[in-house]
């Protein structure tokens, strides 16, 4: 059994894709790979491991989301908010640098 990795980046925390050089907001955190392996085969083409961090992630100027490994992620320096039309339904704003989740009432 292996322990699980200790996650490098929280929800709200602003991102950059060390590759394809997006930035955007992370909105979930797996400690593990979560998705399907025919996902993993077709879309994760570096391979990256899945026994560390996965995560959920808003793209910036863009409509969709995309499901990272954290190998491919580094913080964003920018301190520029993140263009999506989820922010907004997802967080209350931006304070020092990260994005602040809605508390939901259950």
């Amino acid at each position: 059994m292996t322990e699980e990795a200790k996650a490098r980046f929280r929800v709200g925390q602003i991102i950059r894709h060390r590759l394809f050089q997006y930035r955007g907001v992370i909105v979930d955190a797996d400690p593990v790979f979560s998705g399907t392996e025919e996902w993993y085969e077709e879309m994760a083409k570096s391979r990256p491991p899945k026994d560390k961090p996965w995560y959920l992630v808003l793209v910036h100027d863009a409509t969709h989301s995309t499901y990272v490994a954290e190998l491919n992620l580094e913080p964003d320096e920018s301190a520029q908010p993140v263009n999506h039309h989820m922010v907004d339904e997802i967080f209350t704003g931006i304070e020092d640098g990260t994005y602040v989740v809605r508390q939901s009432i259950n």
